[in-house]
């Protein structure tokens, strides 16, 4: 095992379609990690290894990898490009020190690649890019790179090599830093370049400075050093020239990986209540499990990135996220599918080890004395859900246990039950995801699900005033029931409230917790849709009752008939939920979701940009989106993603409220 100095951790990211799985495989086989290279096309790469990616030919999965290159262990992910697969991408750059976007040359930055770029600021951790598809038909260096200064700004992103040929032409790359035979037709942009570089190297010392502003030369160690600090402190995005298909500059690529690429060292340990430690080969092992995998012959893998210490092969570990213990035994070193034993892993590794009993991605396990837990993984949260049954009598637990296990292995996926309609939901990043899921669900587990579109969940409330009085009697031989109850419901804007005002013991004292009883379980159902009733005060004012045949079910069912004819004279409305959402999408296709957004009933709270993308921001009412990642996808081919939250309750408009209310009435009707 190298030490952590040694060791280089990073994940791979951006657009789907970009030549991510492709550069991974080349690196693994430069390196030696593989005898021969797969491709896409032959669905035989080590990284897109399960069945339903090879038979998209499309990355679903983040895979780890692990090679060695001059000295150095690599430790990386190939994460997925497609937006509705994202938590991989949450992972893999959670596990990582550095992260690696890919551009396709021919398209250029796309929507995958601002989300890949987000993700990496998110975990502040240094950027890097490369340009690929150098090689392809309109694939344009100068072309790609000027978007990217576009988006992030022309001092930040600084190619590191630069190609030498175009399209068909492309043979190789060269440093603009320390080459010095440069063909006279890039001469000038490189050398701009270079002066940008050396611009930047310069203000991360004062010496330096002060001794490059009087023009002297700085040494190759000194530029070296300096290139580092500069990419540490996040202030430059190196880019990289490359063609993962035909091999040229990924040689030089891994080089730079093993020469600047931050080591585990470059970070301290942040815990979930802020305090740090710096990283060290001695001292208590501390890992975060940030993914897990369900192994067809060994069961479930939890993979494991060390941050600090050293774990071992075969020893008692802490879960001090449950405050349980667990059994490792072999550590795995992964290569897609490929696992190699290993007796122990230092700081910087992502290692696997199978059959835990009760540890889920986002725990910090710990060998040694430790007590404190690294912060969570922020997953996005699901902006698609189905409502779903078993297609077979008597499957609904055994399709739920199912689920449950397939979104142990999934962050983004969400499997509940919604109070208000009572159905079952499966949510998750879109439509495409969702299925994906269900065809696991019958593939593996044998289970077959019936999807229908959710119902919306509505809440009832009032905007009057409203007073009954019921009087509840029966009579039928021995003990009889009488209770009457006088209540008064108004708005409440702050949610429910139970005010009892009864004076001169009209209703005892003790038959007044039947009363709220009564009224909250009628509030459960309101009388326009069947849905629950919010922001009401009800007060109990007055009453009678009788010292024999008075009880509590009698007040009960008093309070109850007493609440519903209430609320008719109350002027009942329905509410819907708003969601605030956010669209991140291309220029070009402003226009068209600007004038969908309308068309949903959709409020545009404001506009910006972020990596390069537009951002809408638009409060809409959840009944307009239950399709809305499939019809944003159609809208902009694919280049849109949107995220979505719950924020509040708003009253329906009058004349679909009408239309509701009228469809609801059918239905109980019809039942």
């Amino acid at each position: 095992m190298k030490k952590a100095a040694e060791c280089r951790n990073f994940a791979i990211a951006g657009h789907s379609g970009s030549g991510k799985t492709t550069l991974t495989e080349l690196m693994l086989f430069k390196a030696k990690a593989i005898e021969r290279r797969g491709s896409v096309e032959q669905k035989n790469t080590v990284s897109d290894y399960a069945a339903d990616e090879q038979e998209r030919q499309s990355s679903l999965y983040a895979s780890v990898c692990h090679c060695e290159w001059k000295g150095k262990d690599f430790f990386f992910s190939d994460t997925p490009g497609n937006a509705e697969f994202v938590g991989d991408v949450a992972c893999g750059m959670r596990a990582a020190d550095a992260g690696l976007v890919v551009l396709d040359a021919v398209d250029g930055p796309q929507i995958g690649t601002a989300r890949a770029w987000m993700f990496a600021r998110g975990r502040d951790i240094p950027r890097f890019g490369i340009i690929n598809r150098l090689d392809r038909e309109r694939g344009d260096f100068d072309r790609t790179l000027e978007k990217m200064r576009i988006n992030h700004g022309r001092n930040v992103v600084l190619p590191l090599t630069w190609p030498i040929g175009a399209e068909e032409n492309f043979s190789k790359v060269i440093n603009v830093l320390f080459e010095k035979d440069v063909p006279a037709d890039i001469a000038d942009k490189v050398a701009e370049v270079r002066g940008m570089w050396m611009d930047a190297i310069a203000e991360t010392d004062e010496d330096m400075m002060m001794r490059y502003l009087d023009g002297q030369e700085l040494s190759a160690d000194e530029i070296k050093k300096g290139m580092k600090a500069a990419i540490f402190a996040k202030k430059v995005i190196p880019v990289f020239a490359c063609s993962a298909l035909k091999d040229v500059g990924v040689t030089e690529l891994m080089d730079a990986m093993a020469e600047i690429f931050p080591s585990p060292h470059a970070r301290t340990v942040i815990f979930a209540d802020n305090s740090e430690i710096p990283v060290s080969d001695e001292g208590p092992a501390i890992g975060l499990v940030y993914k897990s995998v369900n192994d067809p012959f060994i069961g479930q893998l939890s993979f494991i990135r060390v941050r600090s210490g050293v774990f071992k092969a075969d020893s008692e570990v802490q879960n001090v996220s449950r405050g349980t213990k667990e059994r490792f035994g072999a550590l795995l070193l992964m290569n897609g599918k490929i696992q190699t034993p290993v007796n122990e892993a230092g700081p910087g590794t992502i290692f696997a080890v199978a059959k835990l009993k009760d540890t889920h991605f986002g725990d910090t396990v710990v060998l040694g004395d430790w007590s404190r837990v690294l912060p969570p993984i922020a997953y996005p949260h699901p902006v698609m859900s189905y409502a779903l049954s078993a297609a077979k009598s008597g499957e609904d637990d055994k399709m739920i246990m199912s689920l449950n296990k397939i979104a142990e292995c999934d962050p983004t996926l969400e499997i509940s039950r919604q109070a208000e309609t009572h159905e079952m939901l499966i949510s998750g990043m879109g439509d495409q995801h969702l299925n994906i899921v269900l065809k696991r669900l019958k593939d593996v587990y044998k289970v077959e699900a019936k999807i229908a579109t959710p119902k919306v969940p509505y809440r009832e409330t009032i905007t009057g005033t409203g007073e009954s009085a019921y009087r509840h009697k029966k009579q039928s031989g021995g003990a009889g029931q009488f209770a009457e109850v006088h209540l008064r419901i108004e708005p409440n804007p702050d949610g429910f409230e139970f005010v009892n005002a009864i004076v001169g013991g009209a209703i005892p004292k003790n038959f007044i917790p039947a009363v709220e009883k009564g009224v909250m379980e009628t509030m459960n159902q309101g009388p326009l849709v069947g849905c629950p009733v919010e922001r009401v005060r009800v007060t109990v004012f007055d009453g009678k009752y009788h010292p024999v045949d008075s009880n509590e079910m009698a007040f009960k069912i008093a309070s109850r008939a007493a609440f519903k004819e209430a609320m008719g004279k109350a002027k009942p409305v329905l509410l819907e939920p708003i969601m605030n959402v956010h669209i991140h999408v291309p220029d070009n296709d402003m226009g068209n979701v600007t004038g969908d957004l309308n068309h949903k009933r959709g409020r545009i709270m404001g506009m910006g940009t972020q990596e390069g993308l537009n951002v809408v921001n638009a409060e809409v009412p959840l009944a307009e989106l239950p399709k809305y990642a499939t019809e944003l996808r159609s809208m902009t081919q694919g280049r849109g993603s949107f995220e979505m939250e719950f924020i509040r309750y708003e009253e329906v408009p009058g004349q679909l409220a009408k239309e509701i209310i009228a469809k609801h009435q059918a239905e109980v009707a019809a039942e």
